[in-house]
């Protein structure tokens, strides 16, 4: 339930002290807290790189203002709220009650009458919002709590008015799989018709156990919420029903709110205490009493690790390392001659690590791969990853599918292209380049969807014909691969095949993000990027960098706040959504390239507000996501020759960067900012391409030779 506080927790959050940690996520972290007349409080506070980003101050401060709309009645008072410090906080009554998952977690499903005066009390909440013109948008059981008074709706985070979709394009999650509305998956605008069909997800919870759609991966729960049926196994007959017409596909088909609420009502006005269940009472006075005993308590920050010396560290080698740690740094540490090594400088200071400092240990071997699959055939493999099976390879035409242990469950010849989007593979196969989806449990393509080369007019036969740029958004994008420099560029349907639409584009372009309803591409021979809105084709901007000949631009893709980052002579942060420069990094810095086959700049990649990159003849660079700013920096003799097509992938604890030659991949461990371990390679393998599986926590690494699953658990 609480937490201690860390040790770089503040103390105070406005005139409230704060006394332990209720919770935290990738946006911000949840307090307990107390007024200085002793009333307990949770104060919710952004993450503060996050809170330098306008989009999400402004998110925040829709968040306090839904809260206040929906009132203490139906959601927890707010008392008080700062959304312009510099860590914006939001401060409201502690509610002295379990979030509904964690109730049917511990007391078990509640019963159909429980169910019932539930969702008629939700229902109440929500009319409220909507009689104001908001919309919650992640309405889940633990944004839901149960008091002895009724339930409680929290978590604002993503509400907005209705109509606005503003905040939805700055990257910002736009709710909960299992529990989003079909038309909140498809990107389109989430009315209160759609927190209808979430709160009927809920109550499929509530006296089940279990979603109306299961769980499992993303793309899986969101393909099920947009085309499957609902699974209401165990919910009553008679509330089935009535579930079943608010989880309809079309919003115009479901009952509005205060309609629902009078048909879930069974004309029993009991309190709300004298429908719960003994179990949860019990679990709400447990709560009531819990909250008071806890004690201030602050956790220690992690212990420096010692100088490695043979004697004991001097006095001002101790005031250096204490004054590194306050600064942000690392470990102050030098090695010899081709070795790995780490240290910590000012920004723009040519000071060297000192040369007293006895070298670190060697970063240690890889952990030994959980399976390895070989081809016979040529060509370089491609991993595709789905939800249960870990890499789908391409190579000579022949398409395998492994599992999550490495064993072929199928394989498909003739198949020139393929790319994965939302967990589905989708391919081009045979003479007539025919469009079909492969079905996982058979390892086979479905019938196919369309016939690409008569779409296409073309009397060219096999890999000539055309190619998949990439699927997005149910969109599959196929250029011809033959003819000039211009070439015909489709847009089909990736379930019906229906050609959506049709233009030219250059034989080189090469598909770079995946931005919201955009498609980010590049050009090697002019350094041009453009992107193009997925459904019509249409272009919605284009700007050229100064890139020399064959150099492509790659990039890990779209971070979530819609920012792209180009490896060029500087790193430059841009704006997905309409090209403009947020900022550059690198000019005065010396790291050039030692030929035009190598990369001055890796492909940057995004993670909690950091962005990391390999710099050419130096190591890794870590820049503030907001800024661009120099944060740390990393040696790597790595870094010496970077591939220009090396694109780094991040897990849950390293960032991986991929390199050619003895060392595949290295893991840099960015809390400890070291690196881990490395990958050896055979002699002359290529350089690897990555993908992190998150399902079954495995890198998946191709080469020009193999593909292998590295554990990472």
């Amino acid at each position: 339930m609480a937490h201690p506080l860390t040790h770089d927790d503040p103390a105070h959050l406005g005139p409230y002290r704060l006394v332990a940690r209720l919770g935290g996520g990738g946006m911000g972290t949840v307090y307990l807290g107390r007024s200085p007349r002793g009333r307990t409080l949770a104060l919710k506070t952004m993450h503060r790189d996050i809170a330098q980003l306008a989009d999400f101050r402004t998110r925040f401060q829709l968040e306090a203002d839904a809260a206040r709309v929906i009132g203490e009645h139906h959601g927890a008072l707010v008392v008080d709220a700062d959304p312009l410090a510099e860590t914006p906080w939001l401060a409201t009554e502690y509610v002295l009650g379990p979030p509904l998952d964690e109730a049917v977690s511990l007391c078990g499903p509640l019963p159909e009458a429980t169910t019932r005066v539930l969702g008629s009390r939700l229902c109440q909440a929500l009319s409220q919002l909507h009689s104001s013109d908001v919309v919650h948008r992640d309405l889940k059981p633990s944004n839901i709590l149960l008091t002895a008074t009724g339930p409680k709706v929290i978590d604002f985070g993503i509400a907005r008015a209705a109509g606005d979709d503003r905040l939805t394009r700055t990257g910002a999650a736009a709710g909960t799989p299992a529990f989003m509305s079909p038309e909140q998956a498809t990107g389109q605008e989430h009315s209160p018709a759609g927190d209808v069909f979430a709160l009927a997800g809920v109550l499929v919870f509530s006296c089940t156990g279990h979603g109306p759609f299961g769980t499992g991966q993303t793309a899986d729960l969101l393909y099920r919420v947009r085309y499957g049926e609902p699974d209401l196994t165990g919910v009553p007959q008679e509330l089935a029903r009535l579930l079943q017409r608010c989880l309809a596909k079309d919003p115009q088909s479901r009952p509005g709110a205060g309609q629902l609420a009078a048909l879930l009502h069974d004309g029993d006005d009991a309190e709300f205490a004298d429908h719960l269940p003994d179990a949860v009472h019990a679990e709400i006075l447990r709560r009531s009493v819990a909250v008071w005993d806890v004690r201030p308590a602050r956790s220690a920050p992690p212990p420096e690790e010692p100088a490695e010396t043979h004697g004991r560290p001097s006095p001002a080698m101790t005031s250096r390392r204490r004054l590194l740690a306050l600064a942000g740094g690392g470990l102050v540490a030098a090695a010899g001659a081709g070795g790995i090594w780490a240290w910590t400088r000012p920004s723009g200071s040519d000071e060297p690590p000192s040369a007293s400092t006895p070298p670190p240990a060697a970063p240690a071997s890889a952990p030994e791969p959980n399976w390895q699959f070989k081809s016979s055939d040529s060509g370089a493999p491609t991993p595709l990853l789905t939800e249960r099976r870990v890499g789908v390879v391409v190579a000579g035409g022949k398409l395998t599918l492994l599992s999550a242990g490495g064993e072929v469950v199928g394989t498909e010849a003739d198949v020139w292209s393929a790319a994965a989007d939302e967990g589905r593979i989708h391919g081009l196969q045979g003479d007539a380049c025919e469009l079909a989806v492969l079905e996982e449990k058979t390892g086979r393509f479905a019938a196919p969807v369309a016939d690409v080369r008569d779409l296409l007019g073309s009397d060219v036969t096999g890999p000539q014909v055309a190619k998949i740029l990439a699927v997005h958004k149910g969109t599959v994008l196929v250029r011809e691969e033959e003819g000039g420099l211009r070439r015909t560029c489709m847009a089909l349907d990736a379930e019906s095949g229906k050609k959506l639409w049709r233009g030219k584009i250059s034989h080189e372009a090469v598909v770079v993000a995946k931005a919201g309803e955009l498609l980010v591409l590049a050009s090697a021979s002019d350094g041009e990027v453009w992107a193009i809105d997925v459904e019509t084709g249409k272009e919605a901007w284009s700007r050229k960098f100064s890139l020399g000949y064959g150099r492509e631009i790659r990039t890990s893709g779209a971070d979530t706040e819609g920012n792209l980052y180009l490896n060029l002579d500087e790193i430059i942060a841009v704006r997905a959504k309409d090209g403009k420069t947020r900022w550059r990094f690198g000019k005065g810095r010396a790291h050039k390239a030692e030929s035009s086959d190598l990369a001055e700049y890796g492909a940057p990649v995004a993670h909690d507000g950091t962005v990391y990159a390999l710099e050419s003849g130096n190591g890794v660079v870590a820049l503030d996501l907001a800024s661009g700013k120099l944060r740390w920096e990393l040696k790597l003799d790595v870094a010496s020759r970077i591939p220009l097509d090396a694109v780094p992938v991040v897990g849950d604890r390293y960032v991986y960067f991929p390199s050619g030659g003895t060392s595949l991949v290295t893991a840099v461990d960015v809390k400890k900012r070291r690196a881990a371990w490395t990958s050896v390679g055979a002699d002359k393998e290529a350089i690897p391409e990555l993908a992190w599986h998150r399902e079954t926590s495995q890198l998946v690494v191709a080469t020009d030779k193999r593909v292998f699953g590295l554990p990472l658990k």
